[in-house]
């Protein structure tokens, strides 16, 4: 079992920078893949970036590509977001997602988050 929990949301201005942090307890986070998605209200959650359980391997939506900063810190059980150049249209929650499968389909992974609020203000 892996329970996260997330941190770092907040509301900026157009063109600032957030950092969010997934904080992991249980023992198998370290060897698990983990991702970020995001949702707004009324759309399925969307793929943001993946992350492979050592850390070396990345993949990221194209809108968040060059952006957006996907990391993963086994030592201290957390995973991290680093978000620059935030745009309005990346307005949503943001949850962060634990499995087996190194995916960008939300439906694969099997432990979440509650999810932070994001908010970017033009």
């Amino acid at each position: 079992q892996v329970q996260l929990v997330e941190s770092g949301g907040g509301l900026v201005q157009a063109g600032m920078s957030l950092r969010l942090s997934c904080a992991a307890s249980g023992s198998m986070f370290s060897a698990y893949h983990m991702g970020w998605f995001r949702q707004t209200p009324g759309k399925e959650r969307e793929f943001v970036a993946a992350v492979t359980w050592d850390g070396h391997s990345t993949k990221y939506a194209d809108s968040v590509k060059g952006r957006f900063t996907i990391s993963k810190d086994n030592a201290k059980s957390t995973g991290y977001l680093q978000m620059n150049n935030l745009k309005p249209e990346d307005t949503a929650r943001y949850y962060c997602a634990s499995g087996v499968r190194y995916n960008t389909n939300y439906t694969q992974y099997n432990y979440w988050g509650q999810g932070t609020q994001v908010t970017v203000s033009s």
